[in-house]
């Protein structure tokens, strides 16, 4: 689970959003199918189209932009921008630094990706990689098993190619296609649940702004306009 910072929490009180105001959206831009750049050097994924079409049913002008998945939450709470959507998913803790809409997505389960022919490896006593400040990261932990942590997802499968780690722990929708693509990169039949579903994060100041975004995404499940950007993005089970 993800080590925040709690005292920056405080940073909250001055940092409002003002409904006047254009909507700031921060994402990684590094985790597909959730966020990635294109060729374009552009915000795409699930994420980008289901944001634009939430800030349009909230009629909110919003703007995106990309910071790092390590200081993305304090990066929120200071005011470098209005909300996170970034594949994140809702825990206790971080709900004690900020504020979640309802999930976006159903809890995705976590996989283990090894390095072809090491398919019979003990997850319990091998390294395992992950990226810094997630679920998976703390679930790592909390087993008791070697862990070592990257700034980027790229990084921990350049991890378990270079023998680093023996597998690296992520959300499924994340690694399945990458193993698909990759003959040396296979994923293990075990899996994790891991963490509430994905939701947006928002300062705990700025209610009204998640109360919009509340109803865009019930709008989105009632109608079956969500449920069809999942199937698209293969970002998990619909609602």
């Amino acid at each position: 689970m993800k080590n925040l910072i709690l005292t920056t929490a405080a940073l909250a009180l001055t940092a409002g959003f003002a409904m006047a105001d254009t909507v700031r959206l921060g994402t990684e831009g590094a985790y597909p199918p959730f966020n990635f750049l294109n060729d374009a050097g552009e915000i795409d994924g699930f994420e980008r189209e289901l944001g634009d079409e939430l800030c349009a049913r909230a009629e909110l002008t919003c703007e995106w932009v990309t910071n790092d998945w390590d200081s993305i939450i304090p990066n929120l709470v200071s005011g470098n921008y209005d909300v996170i959507i970034a594949g994140m998913s809702i825990t206790p803790e971080r709900d004690e630094v900020i504020d979640f809409t309802q999930n976006y997505t159903q809890p995705d389960p976590s996989a283990y990706m090894v390095l072809t022919g090491n398919e019979g490896l003990d997850v319990t006593g091998a390294v395992i990689a992950a990226q810094t400040n997630t679920i998976q990261a703390g679930f790592v932990a909390e087993m008791g098993a070697p862990l070592v942590e990257f700034a980027t997802p790229d990084e921990t499968i350049s991890a378990v190619r270079t023998g680093e780690a023996d597998a690296v722990l992520a959300d499924k929708s994340y690694l399945a296609p990458i193993a698909e693509e990759n003959a040396d990169l296979t994923l293990l039949e075990r899996d994790e649940l891991i963490g509430g579903g994905v939701g947006m994060g928002l300062r705990e100041s700025d209610g009204e702004l998640r109360e919009k975004f509340d109803a865009a995404i019930q709008s989105m499940k009632d109608d079956g306009s969500l449920n069809t950007l999942i199937e698209k993005w293969e970002v998990g089970e619909t609602f």
